[in-house]
């Protein structure tokens, strides 16, 4: 399968936004951000675009970006000692890549892309640089995904989309 792309300019953070605020979903991101805060945030992320079944994250590659949804669905897959695997989906208005973020440590699940879909992703160095240009926001993003982190941890079904 091919890497995420680019996505074209098309990509309008406000898109995210939306999706962000009218999602109900259990690991919805609470984060509410005024219009021009969301400008500024834009300049610090990458959209991406992915197709249907594409993968995202792979299990245990050390990499700390974290995406957040404004499109699409996507499936997370988690194989333990036994084999077994375990699924949760994560849809708009969500994150995935929380918890290698905040850890250091590699990712703890694969997600595959089970549509289309629209993300942005956020670098933690780039994550560094808007901390220290606009550190309300920073301090508000790292709120909102310290949260999505604490509610998967509790769910014990969604603690598999804790990547």
């Amino acid at each position: 399968m091919s890497a995420p792309t680019a996505a074209p300019a098309r990509f309008d953070i406000q898109h995210l936004a939306q999706a962000m605020r009218h999602s109900s979903a259990l690991d919805a991101v609470p984060l509410n951000l005024s219009d021009a805060h969301w400008v500024t945030l834009a300049n610090y992320m990458q959209p991406v675009a992915l197709q249907q079944g594409q993968v995202l994250i792979e299990q245990g590659v050390k990499d700390r970006t974290v995406y957040f949804v404004e499109s699409g669905t996507l499936t997370v897959h988690y194989e333990d000692a036994k084999e077994r695997v375990r699924i949760a989906v994560v849809g708009a208005g969500s994150l995935l890549g929380e918890g290698a973020f905040f850890s250091h440590l590699p990712r703890s699940a694969t997600v595959n892309a089970g549509s289309d879909c629209r993300l942005w992703c956020l670098m933690p160095l780039r994550f560094r640089e808007l901390g220290v240009r606009h550190p309300q926001i920073a301090l508000e993003l790292t709120i909102a995904m310290s949260a999505v982190l604490a509610r998967r941890m509790y769910n014990k079904p969604k603690r598999v989309a804790v990547t």
